[in-house]
């Protein structure tokens, strides 16, 4: 894999995030490089360096990204994996503040992170489809994930991939089918 460039031209910083957006400084201490695809979900060497690109990558306040979400990513990986017989996908995203806030005054930040878990193969288990939104900000309403007495805020709320794809359509405005085919959810 080739490193990123050290400084990238203009034209890359006017499409995407770099580097120097998420370098720690007095107006962003809080935020680490969230990953969407997680590392611990990927087998071999090379596809866990393929995580660490910055189109997979958004602004996650540390405390929710080393903790409940991280949590999250791993029972779910330890609770649907071991029951695949073929693939298991992950589609993982992001909903914006429906009042843009930006790091650096560049890249979207977002309110909440979101995950949704498809086995279409799997041996006796409950879980075919299962999903999960988790706050990115403590302060948030609660009219997506409510805080809880002892997480600091940064709750994980756990759902059918249905309740996920309503939540999605209501903040974003529009129809949402995360899984086709045979992970159309059934029965969650």
């Amino acid at each position: 894999m080739e490193d990123f460039p050290q400084t990238p031209d203009d034209d890359l910083k006017e499409s995407q995030a770099v580097l120097d957006d998420y370098r720690s400084s007095s107006s962003n201490p809080e935020y680490t490089k969230g990953h969407l695809t997680p590392v611990c979900h990927q087998e071999t060497l090379h596809d866990r360096e393929a995580t660490y690109t910055l189109t997979n990558i958004v602004p996650q306040r540390a405390a929710s990204n080393n903790g409940p979400w991280s949590a999250l990513e791993k029972k779910m990986l330890n609770k649907i994996k071991p029951h695949c017989t073929g693939e298991m996908y992950v589609i993982t995203g992001a909903i914006p503040y429906q009042n843009e806030r930006l790091l650096k005054e560049r890249v979207s930040i977002p309110e909440y992170m979101w995950s949704a878990y498809c086995c279409p193969e799997y041996t006796s288990t409950p879980y075919l489809t299962y999903a999960a939104v988790g706050r990115n900000d403590p302060d948030s309403g609660n009219d997506i994930v409510e805080r809880g007495r002892n997480s600091k805020g940064y709750d994980v709320k756990e759902m059918t991939v249905q309740d996920l794809e309503n939540i999605l359509e209501r903040r974003l405005n529009m129809q949402i089918m995360l899984f086709r085919n045979k992970c159309i959810p059934t029965g969650e």
